[in-house]
């Protein structure tokens, strides 16, 4: 039972499921946190500001939306806004993000898991086959006929 279950943990697309899991999970956190903290601070230098503001704004249009006044009251006022926004700011961050996780689990999970499965296949190649059937039955009987003469 434990051979085939080590058979089982050991076949590719365990370690590539369970290296799945762990990219969307544990990396996550993390990788969100760097490519919000570092990553979009840098690229808002192309974008001028603190954040990536690196759109591209196709059209206008005009919109009525209802602001304060300095004395409380409320009051509709048109605001000229982009129809159309492409934020290849987020594309970006989230594509160094992607290639930050893949680095991680790479060299933490996909290489050690291939160098196990090619010791353990080096194993497996260096093992004598266990002889057919018939070979050992001819030679127990062999075996036997020995120790009776």
């Amino acid at each position: 039972m434990l051979e085939e279950f080590k058979k089982f943990i050991l076949k590719g697309n365990v370690v590539e499921l369970s290296t799945g899991v762990i990219i969307g999970a544990a990396f996550g956190n993390i990788v969100t946190a760097f490519t919000k903290g570092i990553i979009e601070p840098i690229l808002g230098i192309f974008g001028g500001g603190p954040n990536p503001d690196l759109k591209i704004k196709i059209g206008t249009k005009t919109v009525e939306v209802m602001q304060k006044t300095a004395g409380g009251v409320k009051e509709k006022i048109q605001q000229t806004v982009p129809f159309l926004q492409l934020d290849f700011g987020a594309v970006i961050g989230a594509m160094i993000g992607f290639l930050i996780t893949a680095t991680v689990i790479f060299f933490v999970i996909i290489k050690p898991a291939n160098k196990l499965i090619s010791l353990i296949k080096k194993e497996e190649a260096a093992a004598p086959p266990p002889p057919a059937a018939d070979v050992a039955l001819l030679t127990e009987i062999r075996d036997l006929l020995k120790k009776k003469s």
